[in-house]
């Protein structure tokens, strides 16, 4: 762990928005330790607006993996993940912001404990401006803490990890299951013994609006939810009680009126800012 370079691995769709593209990659090159490379994977075609955006960047540093159909997210970072050439990769999302000094941080972490295998943080949501957080996300920082939690729900914020390539791909890497791509990560990550760290402090700007809680609603995402949660009954990574605790206590907030379901997330896992 002598050598601290790393990479970034992003994935962008179609249906994304240029400006936040823009702004995301800005967060990244910007980064007061810069990365060694940011490997961007075009999920298929893209419109000439995301194409403009990816061309303002083009340099040594940006390396495109274009794909010539959308494969969805899963697929795609694992494509991304073996196109890495660092062992320590943070992930990024293309409509989140990244603090400047949000990789220094977690790197910091690496360099004083080598077993770590995950790195993640809270994240300060926001709707239309950075300036103007709406809440905190906080979760379990040590590991023993994040483990206990991870039985009833995602222990990390997706685009805030930072984690090693090699442990990604000796728990299998990333594979299909729709909206939990990533929890399912690192559920076998920590099967196979991975130690993990939360840094609880807000190292990412993540938009979230009433579209965000509405994509976590319905009766689709509630099958979703009880197929996710048993399949992790069936890996023995919950147990009984685990499976049935979680999967009735979120099954529920899922059917839930939008307006509702924001509230009780608000209530129990944010932080408001005032």
């Amino acid at each position: 762990m002598n050598d601290l370079k790393y990479s970034v691995l992003m994935s962008v769709y179609y249906k994304e928005n240029p400006h936040f593209l823009r702004e995301s990659l800005l967060s990244m090159f910007n980064q007061t330790v810069k990365p060694d490379e940011i490997v961007l994977v075009k999920d298929g075609l893209l419109t000439d607006e995301l194409e403009k955006v990816i061309n303002e960047f083009k340099s040594e540093t940006l390396k495109i993996v274009a794909l010539e159909e959308n494969v969805g997210l899963g697929k795609a970072l694992n494509i991304g993940l073996n196109k890495c050439e660092n062992e320590l990769i943070a992930r990024m999302d293309t409509d989140d912001i990244s603090r400047k000094d949000r990789c220094e941080k977690q790197l910091d972490l690496f360099r004083k404990n080598s077993s770590l295998s995950i790195v993640s943080s809270a994240v300060a949501e926001f709707d239309k401006d950075i300036n103007t957080i709406n809440a905190i996300k906080r979760l379990p920082t040590h590991h023993e803490e994040i483990i206990r939690y991870s039985k009833k729900r995602n222990p990390f914020t997706h685009p805030a990890v930072m984690y090693k390539k090699s442990d990604v791909i000796r728990a299998g890497g990333y594979k299909h299951f729709n909206l939990f791509e990533d929890y399912y990560l690192w559920a076998r990550m920590i099967l196979n013994g991975s130690i993990c760290h939360n840094i609880d402090e807000p190292l990412l700007f993540m938009r979230a609006n009433a579209d965000m809680f509405n994509r976590r609603g319905g009766f689709q995402y509630f099958k979703g939810i009880f197929k996710f949660k048993y399949h992790l009954k069936k890996i023995k990574f919950y147990s009984t009680k685990d499976f049935l605790v979680s999967s009735f206590s979120q099954g529920f907030v899922a059917l839930l009126p939008n307006k509702m379901r924001i509230k009780i997330y608000s209530i129990f896992l944010r932080k408001k800012v005032s």
